[in-house]
C-alpha cells in the first residue's frame, strides 16, 4: 500500500452527524433506462430536473443524484435507452440553481477516466457548490465502454481501486504523488483546492463480495444496488466485518436503497412491491433498514407526472423525514 493510500484510508470523511438519518433521490429525466422510467419523463427537460431538485432541496432531502454513462451500445439501447445526462455538467448546473443540498454521483465510472481528470472536476465542482459533493463510485458493467475508454473489461475492478486512491489523493494534496500502474504521477499540481476537507467523501458503490470489500477497504461511505431486505442484511454485516478486518472498525456510513414508496392512501392501482399509507406506517418500513446501520436512504416514488413527484417529495420530506431516527 502506497503512504497516499494509508493516509486516505486512516482518516474516512464523514458528513452525516453522529445519530441522524438521512435521505436522497436519484433524479428522473436525466438517466432513462427502462427500469424506472416514468412516461412524463420523456417529454421533459431541464426546466422539470430543476424542479425536482429544488423541491428535494425545500423538502430536507440530503442529496439529489446523478448516474453516469457515456455511450450505450446499440444492443442495450432498448432497455437502458441513449438518454444519460453527463454527470460532472448535470452537477455543475445544479449547484447553479440550488443553494443546500448535496450533489452525489450516483455513481460515477471512475475506472474510465484519468483520477487527475477526475479530481479536477470534482474539485471545481466542490468549490462551486460551497463543499457539497458526495463522489459515489462504481465498477461499471457496458463491456462497450470499456473498450472505448479502458481498461479491460476484466481488469475493471483493479482500475477502480487504483482510481478511488489516485482521486483521494489529488483531492487532498495539491501535488499528490500516484503510484500506478495505470496512471503514475508526480509534481503535478492543480487548483481550485475543494471546499471540504481534507477532501470531498467517496462513498462505493455495489452489492458484490469485491464490491463490499471495496467500500470496507477504501470507502467513506457505501452504496447497495440491492432492494431485498434479506439481501442487505447478510451484506451489511459482510461490510462491516470487512470494515472491521480491514480498517480496524472504522466508521462508514452505510446506505440502504430503500425500494418504492407511496405517501398516503393511493387513488390508483401502483406498481408492484411499492408500500403506500400514512408516514407512521412508511417509517416503520424504513427502520428496519436504520435498525441494520443505515444512516442514508435512497428514496422512489412512482409518478404519473412532475406535479405528483414532487407532491410526494414534499410529504415525504415533510410528514415522514422527521420520524426517522436512530
Amino acid at each position: 500500500m502506497t503512504e497516499d493510500a494509508q493516509q486516505t484510508r486512516a482518516a474516512p470523511v464523514q458528513i452525516i452527524p453522529d445519530g441522524k438519518v438521512v435521505f436522497g433521490i436519484q433524479l428522473p429525466i436525466q438517466s432513462q433506462s427502462t427500469i424506472y422510467v416514468e412516461d412524463w419523463e420523456l417529454d421533459s427537460g431541464p426546466a422539470e430536473l430543476a424542479k425536482v431538485a429544488r423541491q428535494a432541496e425545500d423538502s430536507g432531502f440530503f442529496y439529489v443524484a446523478v448516474c453516469d454513462h457515456t455511450a450505450i451500445p446499440r444492443r442495450l439501447a432498448g432497455a437502458m435507452s441513449t438518454t444519460w445526462y453527463d454527470t460532472i455538467a448535470t452537477l455543475g448546473w445544479l449547484a447553479g440553481i440550488t443553494t443546500r443540498i448535496r450533489l452525489m454521483s450516483h455513481v460515477y465510472i471512475a475506472a474510465q477516466r484519468h483520477p487527475l481528470r477526475a479530481a479536477k472536476e470534482f474539485s471545481t465542482l466542490d468549490v462551486l457548490s460551497g463543499g457539497r459533493v458526495i463522489i459515489g463510485v462504481g465498477a461499471g458493467h457496458v463491456n462497450e465502454e470499456f473498450d472505448l475508454f479502458g481498461p479491460p473489461f476484466d481488469e475493471r475492478g483493479g482500475g477502480l481501486d487504483e482510481a478511488i486512491d489516485a482521486m483521494a489523493a489529488a483531492l487532498r494534496d495539491e501535488y499528490p504523488t500516484l503510484a500506478g500502474p495505470r496512471w503514475p504521477a508526480t509534481d503535478l499540481g492543480a487548483t481550485p483546492r475543494p471546499v471540504q476537507q481534507p477532501r470531498p467523501p467517496i462513498w462505493v458503490g455495489g452489492s458484490s463480495r469485491a464490491a463490499l470489500r471495496r467500500a470496507a477497504q477504501r470507502g467513506d461511505g457505501w452504496l447497495p444496488q440491492t432492494v431485498r431486505r434479506s439481501d442487505m442484511r447478510d451484506q451489511v454485516a459482510q461490510l462491516k466485518e470487512l470494515r472491521h478486518d480491514l480498517r480496524g472498525g472504522a466508521p462508514i456510513e452505510i446506505g440502504g436503497l430503500a425500494g418504492v414508496f407511496h405517501v398516503g392512501e393511493p387513488d390508483r392501482e401502483l406498481p408492484r412491491g411499492t408500500v403506500s399509507g400514512s408516514p407512521e406506517r412508511i417509517a416503520e418500513n424504513l427502520a428496519e433498514l436504520i435498525e441494520m446501520g443505515v444512516s442514508h436512504i435512497q428514496m422512489r416514488f412512482p409518478s404519473r407526472s412532475l406535479e405528483e413527484l414532487c407532491d410526494q417529495i414534499a410529504a415525504f420530506g415533510e410528514q415522514v423525514g422527521p420520524l426517522l431516527s436512530r
